[in-house]
């Protein structure tokens, strides 16, 4: 079993197209927030000082899939609920669902790595297998 956090949005005119419907990359940017939002509801502290401690540097986006069901306008309130679909050895899937009271606007699953800077060319990011301890702190 895995937990759920939730992430408030309220939609402003300058997340909106010209005809007042939130532009589809905004989704993906508050998704983002959500995924980090999700790691410190359980206790996993922020990117910068897990970099300090054991090297990680985050969790980058390698692949999602997002339907869309409804539009958004501003001066609307959205709920993101944020969880961990599946674990497996170097990623995770992390499902989004994004709703407007009871209305599903959209739902979106994430293939996420953990990663570190590689030893031999810290240009470069390196995936490494999900810490156990985050893992345990998620479930």
């Amino acid at each position: 079993m895995t937990k759920t956090s939730t992430l408030d949005i309220d939609v402003r005119f300058g997340h909106c197209d010209p005809a007042g419907i939130v532009f589809f990359p905004n989704f993906h940017r508050w998704m983002d927030a959500a995924s980090l939002h999700f790691f410190m509801q359980c206790g996993v502290p922020p990117w910068r000082e897990m970099t300090a401690t054991n090297g990680i540097v985050g969790t980058p986006l390698l692949e999602h899939h997002t339907r869309f069901v409804k539009s958004v306008t501003y001066g609307q309130r959205i709920t993101i609920s944020t969880s961990i679909q599946e674990w497996r050895n170097k990623v995770f899937l992390q499902r989004h669902e994004i709703r407007r009271g009871e209305d599903l606007i959209c739902e979106s699953v994430e293939t996420r790595a953990f990663v570190i800077r590689d030893p031999q060319d810290p240009q470069r990011l390196r995936a490494v297998p999900v810490p156990a301890d985050i893992r345990a702190k998620c479930e």
